[in-house]
């Protein structure tokens, strides 16, 4: 029986935990979106991006450890692993419990990013009206279908 903490199990428990903050993270942003606070938005991008940027290597080294072991590296991968490997209980747990944070978080990231594509519409839409453009308004015209309002200019010709 192979030991736990060697091979591509070796950094499951790291994976884990970074995920998880990293999680927790995302939802304290999407916080912050959803109330439009901008500090807590901009508070929050160092530390995202340096829990991004650790779980990189510990990712490359599970994968290593995959393809060194003769398994491709996917979770159908890291699962005939934990078979061969006859890994404990608790590894594998730790793989299923990473792939659903995983999950989580990429759902959670993507949520997030419609947010902010949301405020960015808003933004520009009121940076067209400061500018003196209308932002695409659609006015209901007398059949009750949304029409592209034209702004028109009269000019006096003399």
């Amino acid at each position: 029986m192979q030991d736990d903490l060697t091979g591509p199990g070796a950094t499951l428990a790291q994976e884990q935990q970074l995920a998880q903050a990293l999680l927790l993270l995302l939802r304290q942003e999407q916080q912050g979106l959803i109330e439009a606070d901008t500090d807590v938005v901009m508070s929050l991008l160092a530390e995202k991006s340096r829990l991004v940027a650790s779980l990189r290597p510990l990712a490359a080294a599970r994968e290593q450890a995959l393809l060194n072991a003769g398994h491709p590296v996917s979770d159908k991968g890291m699962q005939a692993w934990l078979a061969g490997a006859k890994a404990s209980a608790a590894l594998r747990l730790l793989w299923s419990t990473l792939m659903e944070t995983s999950r989580s978080a990429r759902e959670m990231n993507r949520i997030n990013g419609l947010l902010i594509h949301r405020h960015m519409l808003r933004n520009q839409a009121a940076l067209e009206v400061l500018q003196g453009r209308p932002a695409h308004s659609n006015v209901y015209g007398p059949n009750g279908q949304t029409t592209q309002r034209q702004q028109s200019r009269s000019r006096v010709i003399g």
